[in-house]
């Protein structure tokens, strides 16, 4: 049995008990050993090493399954694991005690909360953005809709699912209507956690719109259930909608592993970037996220607005932060989340430094 299921079964209180931050002395540490790396080449390690990724297949870990099809963790001899989990508060206290290394997180009112109450887990690197113009996770109105809700402001009155209160897609809800001048009490919310039942809701009448999300809003259309509604880039272009984390071990004491861990996975991110908009190599990736997603149909990749992953790791640390202050105001938070602890893109910063700054060609 795997070191991590065991970690499953231990309570979360105990967890936090366990799991402390890291002292100054440890900080101090980390910094020497990212300058004492910065002076030799990324040689492969001397022993193979494994790395256990809590990933559920979603296609913002694009990063990871295409560095490894490709080989760049072979290069340095890594081998990742992939572990699934419910969902990501089932594997922050994996991730906090080093049962896992790495993982994909979403913001939520519980994940703030989490690391508030003691699960120190560090935020490192961007694993999922919006695209202008193309975003993946964005509103559609039903088909019959389309003459009647033009903009955003032709809501009103109009039935609107979404998915999850005090989380990422109430943040970008809210975003929507300021931007289109309306309040909640505009509109009548309609919270449906599943978006398979906002398609088949949307195609039987009961909800008006939607915060759907690829591949259903691309399926949705070829159906003519729904259309898309402008685009989340209107109101909300630099949204952080997922981001990778790391567990403070593997980030703070094994800088040999996770330096060489992040320069495959941003070589991987790149080849993503190339394949889907440059349209190089696309066939080959499009077969690499057919076997490690959840969406089969190569022609559907064809067609569906991809995940924004910034080639050098970076996110929109001002809209986290953005986003908690809107749980804080809502009264969904416990306690103080301190960002310059738990946001720790050391690694990532160096791992540019080394395989280089990228710059996307046309």
């Amino acid at each position: 049995m795997k070191k991590f299921k065991f970690l499953l079964l231990v309570p979360l209180f105990f967890v936090c008990f366990l799991v402390s931050g890291c002292s100054f002395g440890e900080d101090e540490e980390t910094e020497k050993a990212i300058e004492k790396t910065s002076d030799r080449d990324l040689t492969p390690l001397e022993e193979n090493t494994s790395v256990y990724i809590a990933e559920d297949g979603a296609a913002s870990g694009a990063g990871f399954y295409i560095a490894e099809e490709k080989g760049y963790f072979d290069e340095y001899n890594i081998d990742v694991e992939f572990v699934q989990f419910a969902n990501s508060d089932d594997m922050l206290p994996a991730l906090a005690a080093g049962e896992v290394d790495i993982a994909g997180g979403v913001s939520t009112s519980s994940f703030f909360n989490a690391i508030a109450q003691g699960i120190d887990v560090k935020i490192i690197a961007d694993k999922g953005h919006y695209i202008e113009g193309s975003s993946y996770f964005s509103f559609v109105v039903r088909e019959d809709l389309q003459d009647e809700i033009k903009d955003y402001e032709d809501l009103k009155g109009k039935r609107v699912a979404v998915s999850s209160r005090n989380a990422v897609d109430d943040y970008i809800f809210q975003e929507m209507l300021k931007h289109a001048g309306l309040t909640e009490d505009d509109v009548e919310f309609v919270l449906m956690s599943d978006f398979g039942n906002m398609l088949a809701s949307m195609g039987n009448g009961s909800i008006d719109a939607a915060l759907q999300i690829e591949p259903l809003i691309t399926q949705g259309i070829e159906q003519g259930i729904h259309a898309r509604l402008g685009d989340a880039t209107d109101f909300a272009p630099n949204a952080q909608i997922a981001m990778v984390l790391g567990s403070p071990q593997f980030i703070e004491k094994d800088q040999d592993v996770s330096l060489r861990f992040m320069a495959a996975y941003l070589k991987g991110v790149r080849d993503y970037n190339e394949a889907f908009l440059n349209d190089k190599g696309r066939d080959e990736i499009i077969d690499i996220m057919t076997k490690h997603t959840a969406l089969k149909d190569s022609a559907i990749w064809e067609k569906v607005s991809i995940t924004g992953l910034d080639p050098n790791g970076r996110m929109f640390i001002d809209d986290i932060k953005k986003q908690y202050d809107m749980y804080k105001k809502n009264g969904a938070t416990r306690g103080e989340f301190d960002f310059d602890e738990s946001i720790d893109t050391s690694v990532t910063e160096k791992a540019v430094e080394i395989i280089g700054e990228y710059e996307l060609t046309e």
